[in-house]
Formats: structure tokens, C-alpha cells, sequence
């Protein structure tokens, strides 16, 4: 049976699922539990109801029912399924079944209906499209429809066997079969800045061959670029919305490449090792060339969906040590620690198997991560004490500041404070800007939670010169009123300094620190009932923001709908920021929407779907944050 809802269309005999004619991945489990919702729509299927059908004997718990129920939600809206506390799940959209003619073999039986009952032997659709722009509608009575008790003659058969031959030849001409001659797929487009050789004057640039068609932007510097990434690339966007660029180095004859490649939504990072610069350039091509990473800079993905592609691109080549380490990564920010560290052992026994330092210092870097969001710190310190041995061999000063940088964080949590300025200040030592200016800002907050008033305004300001001096672009600059705003006392101490940053992002309005400051004030106005001034901030948002529909914008819009009991305005607004927030993959925005609609006591239908999904989603750290509130609400 075929279905049609929205601009979706589903074969829940083939368990295919489309959009706009395009094929959309969805997993087998989520495929089959969509057609069991809409094979009745009018039922309210129960859990049990679901694991019997959907997983047959297979044992599984509850949760796979409301894991697999939260992804179509993110693929189709939240509304698509409404949930019944303590019932089940209902199908809500309204949805039409694709009707199908039927093409019959004739059989010697006297025909007193008005259509001919005969053994099917194949079927097509009502509409098929005819050419590039022609459609051609068929309608089965039309083409079968005979008289109450007319005989057709044997000569009606042929003939319409006749028509049928013509007809699939018609096809084959248009449509031919896959066995013939298919154009090779379009070369991958990619700007890019010519690469930077350290110690010299050099640069590296790209040829074109049959995967990639590269655009040379020789007016930038990948110092430059990646400095002021925030300004220049949405100058370029609608031109080059994919724009590359390295660094490479050589140490103890090793060539060493690190390489920004920069999309829409997000960017991808990653280093590689060689024994020539041609060998690296081979192994970022190679890399490269896998059409997942696209689709996770060119659209919004949710995490289930980034992890599925991720671990497809890890099963498909299980060596790519950036696969690997990324697929770690995206364990770590789901808060599934022990998953991460898994990919990360894997990913330091592959480096060690293939005796690349590198990938090896890498993996050490991730254990002492994963190690330290589970507060084990003394484990911690060790894995970061072995990353900064690899990255010593091979002389690499940015992943010694990181590895720095972690340590530093350890230190204050062992409350050393002088062990906390060595650290941060030996990975102040890199000829690094961007991590640099991190450094200095982080030792400021350091110094402020070791109460070292002295301290924390000293490296701001050292901060700031170096801003200066570095000629950066001003959202860099807007760091430094966004961190008195973390020093001051009050929520109207606080409220100068988040107007200056905003005034400082005024041409990025969308840079993180900007996002956090409006989200300040804006709550802000709302505790102190200033609706007016919290008014104006939202409808600000239509002239300052380049994403006014984003997630968080999205959210802040739902906080004046809430404070200023607007009840159908919030419901909707809040439906729809948690499906934003789902689809880009925004794990605690996510959470905090639906701990807002959970708290919504003119909402208890949906109150199921939105508990269950805090419990099963929510991370430490967002727990202990939204502490008072969770237990408010028995949560």
C-alpha cells in the first residue's frame, strides 16, 4: 500500500519513504512501526501492540518503542503522533492511499460486471509521468469498463495486448534499464584557500580531477579566514558554500596536515599525516570524497541521524582515523560515555597499529575527555599526561595547547590554583591566535572562580590587546563584555554588558556569544516583568539575526509567549522549537523545551511523550542545572 501525507509519500510494502520524489533514509524498525501507524489510523496502538508487531519475538525494552516514536516525530513534526497516556500511539496527519490500476491476464469466464475480475500480473500508478513535463492520467475504469453482459471478441484482447507491448517500449525508450550507460555523478564543488606551508613561504594549490572541481580564492589567507570565519564566510556563502582550507608542516620528515572544510550549518575538521605533501593532499581527497560528510554541512541533521551516517561511514571504511574520532566526539556530546570510549580505544589501537602519533595523541586526548565529563580526574590526568608525550614527539604546539588547556581544567578541580596559571599559561605558548585569545579568556574565568579578583581582569584585558593587535573582526571583541557579565553580581550589573555584545555582534548576530547574551537578557526582562523592552528584543530579532527562524531564536520567542500568557501562541511555538531543535541536533535546547511544556498545565496530553523524553535524554550536567525545577515537576 502507498500513502500520501504532507509532500511525504510511503510503500509500506517496500518500506520506502520519499519526499518530493526524493528517497529519505529512515531506519528498518522506524519504517516498519510507520506502517503499522498508518495502516489504521483510527487505532490507538498499544506499546505491546507495537513490540509484537515491530519486533516480533525479538526481545527489547519499552524504550525502543518511544526512541523509534521521538525519530519520525523529528522527521515528520511532533503533531504527526499524538500520544495517549497509559494507551498508546495514534497517527494524526491526514493522510490518502494511492490508488493502483490493475492489468489482467483475460481468462474464458462470461463478464457480467462492469470491470473484468482476472489473475493480476502487475500494476502501475493512476498518474505516470510521460517525458520530462507531460503527465499522462490513466483511470482503470476507463480503460476496463465493458457493458453489463457484452462479450469483447478475441480481437479486443489482442488489441489491447498490442497497446501494452507499444506502451512498455515507450518506457524502455524513456526510462532504460540500468544496465545501460549512466553519467558519471557531478565532481564535488569545493572552494578553497591555497594551503599555508609553515617555515616557508610556499603554498599548496588543488587540482581539479573527476571527484572534485576546485575554485582557487586567492584573496584570502587561511590565517586569516579562519580568524575571522564568522565575517568572511557569509560574504562568500551564496557563491562557495563549501570553502577549504589547511595547514601543513613538516617534522622528522613526516608531512603533518590539519584542514578546516566549512559549510552552511557547521564545519569539519580533521589531521593527517604523510610522508609528502602530495601523500596528504591523496589522503584528504580520499577522505574527502564520502558524500555523508556533505550532508552534515549542507543540512541540519538530528543526532540519531548524524550518529546512523557516521556509523555507516565507519562500517564502509573502518580505518579513516577522522571517521573514527568524530564518531567519538558525537558519543561524547550525546552524554553516552561508555560508547565513546569505545570508538576512542578503537581509534588509539588503529593508531597504534599503524604507528601514526598523530591519531594516537588524538585518541589519548578523547579518553582523558570522556574520563573527566565522568569526574574522574586522576584517570584523566594520566591520559592527558601520554597525549602530551605523543604530541611532543612529532612537535605539534596546537594539540599540545589543547592538551594544556585540558590540564588546566583538572588543576582547578583539584583546587591548585598555581598549577592551573602553569598550565594554561604553557599553552599560551603556541603560535596559535584563536587559541591564544581561548587561553587568556579561560584564566580569567579561572582566576574569578578561585576568587583571584586581581587575576581575572588581568588576563581579559591582556586579552583584548591582543585582539588589537591581531586587527581582529569585532565579534572576537565581544567576548570581553560577555565575561564581566560573568564577573558581575547582579542581573542588572549584568545587563550593560550583554547590550555590548550584542552591539559588538551587530554583523553576526548569530556567533554563539551573542545567542547567550540575548537569551540573558531577554530572560532578565522577563523576571522583572519588563515585557516592553523583552517586546522589543524579539521583534529586533527580524532585523538582527540572518536566521530568524533558527532554534533559538525559536526558543526565545516561546519565553515571552509563555511570560506573557499567550496559551495557544506557546503551545504552538514550543511544539515547534522542540522539532527545530530535534532536527538540528540541539540535545540540551531540546531538553529545555520540553521541560517548558511539561511544566504547562494546560497541556497534559503531550506531558507523556515530553517526560519520557527528558528522562531518557537528559545528561548530568543538564540535570544538575535544572535541578529545582526538575523536582517541581517530579522529574
Amino acid at each position: 500500500m502507498r500513502y500520501t501525507f504532507l509532500d511525504f509519500e510511503f510503500d509500506s510494502n517496500n518500506l520506502i519513504l520519499s519526499k518530493n520524489g526524493d528517497d529519505i533514509d529512515i531506519r528498518p524498525n522506524e519504517a516498519k512501526l510507520l506502517a503499522l501507524l498508518l495502516s489504521d489510523s483510527t487505532q490507538v496502538f498499544s506499546k505491546d501492540a507495537i513490540l509484537t508487531k515491530v519486533w516480533h519475538d525479538k526481545v527489547v525494552s519499552e524504550q525502543a518503542v518511544f526512541q523509534n516514536i521521538s525519530h519520525l516525530r523529528a522527521v515528520f513534526g511532533n503533531s504527526a503522533i499524538k500520544t495517549f497516556p497509559k494507551r498508546g500511539y495514534q497517527w494524526q496527519l491526514n493522510t490518502s492511499q494511492i490508488q493502483t490500476a490493475v492489468i489482467t491476464e483475460p481468462r474464458s469466464v462470461n463478464i457480467t460486471t462492469t470491470t473484468i475480475k482476472a489473475k493480476p500480473i502487475a500494476t502501475m500508478p493512476l498518474t505516470q509521468k510521460i517525458g520530462a513535463n507531460a503527465t499522462s492520467d490513466i483511470n482503470s475504469s476507463d480503460i476496463f469498463k465493458v457493458g453489463p453482459t457484452e462479450k469483447k471478441p478475441m480481437g479486443f484482447y489482442a488489441l489491447l495486448t498490442s497497446l501494452l507491448v507499444v506502451f512498455a517500449t515507450a518506457i524502455l525508450i524513456l526510462f532504460p534499464h540500468s544496465s545501460d550507460k549512466v553519467a558519471a555523478p557531478a565532481a564535488i564543488g569545493i572552494a578553497y584557500i591555497p594551503f599555508t606551508q609553515s617555515l616557508s613561504n610556499n603554498t599548496i594549490k588543488l587540482a581539479d580531477d573527476e571527484f572534485f572541481d576546485f575554485t582557487e580564492l586567492p584573496q584570502l589567507s587561511p590565517l586569516h579566514f579562519e580568524t575571522s570565519i564568522e565575517s568572511e564566510y557569509p560574504k562568500l556563502a551564496d557563491k562557495h558554500p563549501l570553502i577549504l582550507t589547511a595547514n601543513v608542516r613538516t617534522y622528522n620528515s613526516l608531512t603533518y596536515l590539519d584542514f578546516i572544510l566549512k559549510g552552511p550549518i557547521t564545519d569539519w575538521r580533521g589531521q593527517l599525516t604523510g610522508s609528502s605533501n602530495q601523500a596528504v593532499i591523496s589522503k584528504l581527497k580520499q577522505h574527502l570524497s564520502q558524500d555523508y560528510i556533505y550532508d552534515l554541512l549542507m543540512s541540519p541533521q538530528s543526532l540519531e541521524i548524524r550518529l546512523a551516517k557516521l556509523s555507516i561511514a565507519h562500517k564502509s571504511k573502518p580505518n579513516d582515523f577522522i571517521n573514527l574520532g568524530k564518531l567519538a566526539m558525537l558519543y561524547i556530546q550525546m552524554e553516552e560515555f561508555e560508547k565513546a570510549m569505545v570508538m576512542a580505544d578503537k581509534l588509539a589501537n588503529f593508531a597504534i597499529e599503524a604507528q601514526n602519533t598523530q591519531q594516537l595523541g588524538n585518541a589519548l586526548l578523547l579518553q582523558s575527555e570522556i574520563l573527566t565529563r565522568k569526574e574522574l580526574f586522576e584517570l584523566s590526568s594520566e591520559k592527558l599526561a601520554s597525549a602530551i608525550s605523543q604530541f611532543k614527539k612529532i612537535n605539534d604546539a596546537k594539540r599540545l595547547a589543547d592538551a594544556w588547556f585540558a590540564q588546566s581544567w583538572l588543576d582547578h578541580q583539584n583546587k591548585n590554583y598555581n598549577a592551573v596559571l602553569k598550565s594554561a599559561q604553557l599553552s599560551l605558548q603556541v603560535n596559535d591566535i584563536l587559541r591564544e585569545l581561548d587561553a587568556l579568556t579561560y584564566l580569567s574565568v579561572l582566576a574569578y572562580k578561585n576568587k583571584q579578583a586581581t587575576d581575572q581582569y588581568l588576563y581579559l584585558q591582556q586579552a583584548e590587546r591582543k585582539m588589537k593587535a591581531y586587527n581582529l573582526p569585532p565579534y572576537h571583541f565581544a567576548k570581553i563584555p560577555f565575561h564581566y557579565a560573568i564577573f558581575a553580581q547582579t542581573p542588572a550589573d549584568k545587563e550593560p554588558h550583554f547590550k555590548q555584545v550584542l552591539d559588538f555582534t551587530k554583523l553576526t548576530p548569530d556567533h554563539w556569544v551573542a545567542q547567550s547574551s540575548r537569551k540573558s537578557l531577554l530572560q532578565y526582562y522577563l523576571d522583572e516583568n519588563r515585557l516592553a523592552e523583552a517586546k522589543a528584543l524579539i521583534d529586533n530579532l527580524s532585523v538582527t539575526t540572518t536566521s530568524i527562524d533558527s532554534p533559538q531564536n525559536s526558543y526565545l520567542k516561546t519565553l515571552f509567549a509563555q511570560a506573557s500568557k499567550q496559551t495557544k501562541d506557546f503551545n504552538r511555538l514550543a511544539k515547534h522549537t522542540f522539532e527545530q531543535a530535534q532536527l538540528s541536533g540541539d540535545r540540551n535546547l531540546s531538553l529545555d523545551v520540553a521541560l517548558l511544556l511539561c511544566s504547562d498545565n494546560n497541556d497534559s496530553e503531550n506531558y507523556d511523550f515530553y517526560s519520557q523524553y527528558i528522562t531518557e535524554h537528559a545528561g548530568e550536567n543538564w540535570r544538575r542545572y535544572n535541578k529545582d525545577k526538575l523536582l517541581t515537576l517530579n522529574l
